[in-house]
């Protein structure tokens, strides 16, 4: 389910004025206290948001601010989805790995993306 416009509200708190919301999904940190997470990747950074123990909506801290060039795949199918970000893994639901492949595809493959069909809006 695609995080709420509302909840990208409150992610735009923790980004650096005039950034850019690129791609925004949940994740979880297995035998973690802060086991909520949202992964925000932007125009500037990939930034992990803690969100709490009991909530997946509020953002409340920063845990990590990357580099935008970083990669966050390959994602494991294997089992739950899953990919390694700064040595920490992040487990996804099934729908979510298409967006880490999006994300990863602007930065590994930029020629591979469809053009803009409107670049002057």
């Amino acid at each position: 389910m695609p995080v709420s416009g509302a909840v990208r509200e409150r992610i735009r708190a923790f980004l650096d004025e005039g950034d850019e919301i690129r791609y925004v999904f949940p994740a979880t940190i297995p035998m973690s206290v802060q086991s909520s997470v949202l992964v925000v990747v932007s125009r500037e950074a990939t930034t992990v948001l803690s969100t709490g123990f009991w909530s997946t909506k509020m953002p409340k801290s920063v845990v990590a601010r990357l580099p935008r060039n970083t990669v966050l795949g390959p994602v494991s199918t294997q089992t739950t989805p899953y990919f390694t970000l700064d040595g920490i893994d992040y487990e996804i639901d099934d729908e979510y790995v298409a967006v880490v492949n999006a994300a990863d595809a602007e930065i590994a493959s930029p020629q591979d993306l469809p053009q803009d069909p409107l670049p002057d809006l």
